[in-house]
Order: C-alpha cells, then sequence, then structure tokens
C-alpha cells in the first residue's frame, strides 16, 4: 500500500534498498518506547520472581513452579535492559572483564537451578542456586554502578572486622 501511495503521490523512490538497511528500519525504536518496554519487562521480572517465591510453599509441585518463575523472572529482568542499549551491546557489556565471572556464575546457576528442580529433584539445592542466582545478579547489576563494587566491598570488611 505504502508503495502506491509513493506511485500516485509521484515519489517513487529507488527501492534497491540493502537488507541491512530494511532490517535497521523495521527495527528500530524510539526513546520513548525504548524506556515502557524496559519498564514493563523489567516489572514482569520482579513479578515473576515473586510470584514464584509465593508458589514455593505449594505442597508438590511448589519448588518446581519456584524455580521456573524465578528463573524466568531473572532472565526478564536481565533481558529488559536489552531495550535500552540492545542486545548485541548488552552482550558485549555482559562479557567484559570487569563482569565476566557475575556473568557466568549467574547463567550457571539458572540452568542449575533447573536442572536441581527437575532433573536432579532436590529442593534445597534449588534453593542455594535461586540465592546464587540473586547474590550473582545483584553483583553483576552493581558493576554498572561507578565505584559500587569497592563501596560494597569496603562495607562487608568493615562488617567483619
Amino acid at each position: 500500500m505504502d508503495k502506491l501511495r509513493r506511485v500516485l503521490s509521484g515519489r517513487e523512490e529507488n527501492e534497491e534498498v540493502g537488507l541491512t538497511a530494511q532490517i535497521l528500519d523495521g527495527t528500530s525504536l524510539s526513546f520513548s518506547t525504548r524506556v515502557k518496554w524496559f519498564v514493563i519487562c523489567f516489572a514482569a521480572g520482579i513479578l515473576s520472581s515473586i510470584l514464584g517465591t509465593a508458589l514455593l510453599f505449594l505442597p508438590k509441585a511448589g519448588i518446581k513452579l519456584f524455580a521456573v518463575f524465578y528463573t524466568l523472572g531473572n532472565i526478564a529482568a536481565l533481558s529488559s535492559t536489552c531495550f535500552l542499549m540492545g542486545p548485541l551491546k548488552q552482550l558485549k557489556r555482559m562479557f567484559e572483564p570487569t563482569r565476566l565471572i557475575a556473568t557466568i556464575v549467574m547463567l550457571l546457576c539458572l540452568v542449575l537451578t533447573l536442572c536441581a528442580a527437575f532433573w536432579w529433584q532436590k529442593k534445597g539445592l534449588a534453593i542455594i542456586f535461586c540465592i546464587m542466582q540473586f547474590l550473582a545478579m545483584t553483583w553483576y547489576s552493581i558493576s554498572y554502578i561507578p565505584f559500587a563494587r569497592d563501596a560494597v566491598i569496603k562495607c562487608f570488611t568493615s562488617c567483619l572486622s
């Protein structure tokens, strides 16, 4: 329909646009749209994690539902930042040397939580991996705040000494 409008208005352009340009035109989002989807995805992640925690206390399938919802919540919260900076830049920043260990531990704990709940059927282990998910996600998140890691380390060392 757009092509017909361009032809009728006398604005027919060269349709020989490269594939990359077509993909970029089709996937570019405005800043407000990016922020809206970031908030929606992040809120869905938080709600999913809270729902998973509430489902933990169900008698039989509680631990499995907890593991699934908590893990999906963390994945949604992590992927929400893709709307702000883009997926490729997000992946590059995740695997920078300052975040590499936290990223690997976080991704490993995501998988191990599901393995503990479904494959190994060890409730305690699944909860331990969820706690490790939380800690790794927190450490990963504060790596984006300048000097936040140093402040946390100093706080814990002063509390322990």
